[in-house]
């Protein structure tokens, strides 16, 4: 299998959908000539034209708003919104009509679109280019939200989206595109959407994650076994709907967990975990269940001290859990 970074996996899997399907088009701001801020679609506009990888005005309601159109008339339009921080004037056309329009119908309209989006800080892109806004959308019944944190993920999550009939908001860490490669099968391929995986086997505590941090906390993992604490590693990979069945029994070997995002810790997918572990494997638990996350501040600073103090890292995931492990 050839070796990918996680940009050339997402742009392997766009390039095998519209190979395989004429219905298949790609549509945002600079996707075309330019291929992408990214240059995630690098090279499509010449390989398919421009009607199949079309610039947009910068306008994500309306980048949105015809990608639904488009996929009510029986098209599969990929939508990619530059940064996770301009997402926001979609937000109605996403909650209030593509997440519905199954429901509102009684399943006669289906919308098959993918919102592609990079998220996340480290950066150094300050409050408007640094924003993990996942959260916005998985409260959200009729949506999925998937985010891959490996090329091969990357590829496999992203085909299997633009084959759902329904929308799903796909989010890239902009650290991992350029960082991380693997081996990506060169044949197309899916991951289901909905299915967590172990990245690593523990017996003292599971700690669950996505994107970025499922790399720093594997990272911690391995710095905290030299103490003797085993750690199950859980890459959540979907935030909605949560592969429950996996939360669920990982934690009833473990009898502890730790969920651990970069998104802030009020509101975040750890409180929907915390929930569920709270819920149905209370009587499995040997402490509480942790929430390690970025604190609660309007926005990622420019400023790289500042920046530093936000973001997480292996060792402050290793301290918490160490403190975890000696409750």
């Amino acid at each position: 299998m050839p070796e990918l970074t996680f940009i050339e996996a997402i742009r392997s899997a766009m390039a095998d959908a519209l190979a395989d399907d004429p219905d298949v088009f790609i549509l945002g701001e600079d996707v075309g000539l330019k291929g992408g801020v990214f240059l995630a679609t690098d090279g499509l506009y010449q390989r398919y034209g421009a009607k199949r990888v079309i610039d947009t005005p910068i306008a994500e309601i309306s980048i949105v708003g015809m990608a639904i159109g488009a996929a009510l008339h029986g098209l599969k339009p990929i939508a990619e919104i530059q940064f996770a921080d301009y997402i926001h004037p979609a937000i109605d056309q996403i909650i209030n009509e593509a997440a519905k329009f199954r429901y509102r119908s009684n399943g006669d309209w289906s919308c098959p679109i993918v919102v592609r989006a990079p998220f996340g800080a480290g950066i150094h892109g300050g409050l408007y280019h640094s924003q993990s806004s996942e959260a916005l959308f998985t409260s959200t019944p009729g949506l999925k939200v998937v985010i891959p944190s490996t090329p091969y993920d990357a590829k496999g999550l992203l085909i299997a989206a633009i084959r759902d009939p329904d929308p799903v908001i796909f989010f890239e860490h902009k650290q991992l595109y350029r960082s991380q490669r693997g081996e990506v099968p060169a044949s197309v391929y899916t991951v289901p959407l909905g299915s967590a995986a172990i990245r690593r086997t523990g017996t003292d505590i599971s700690l669950y994650t996505y994107g970025l941090m499922a790399h720093y906390s594997l990272t911690a993992a391995a710095q905290v076994a030299a103490d003797g604490i085993s750690v199950e590693v859980i890459d959540l990979r979907t935030l909605y709907p949560l592969d429950r069945a996996l939360i669920l029994e990982s934690v009833k070997k473990t009898g502890k967990a730790l969920i651990v995002h970069e998104d802030n810790l009020t509101g975040g997918v750890g409180g929907e975990i915390s929930a569920i572990i709270a819920e149905h494997a209370f009587e499995y638990l040997d402490g509480p269940v942790r929430r390690l996350a970025s604190p609660d501040v309007p926005a990622v600073a420019f400023s790289d001290d500042l920046e530093a103090h936000y973001m997480l890292n292996p060792d402050k995931i290793a301290a918490a859990i160490r403190d975890l492990a000696a409750y």
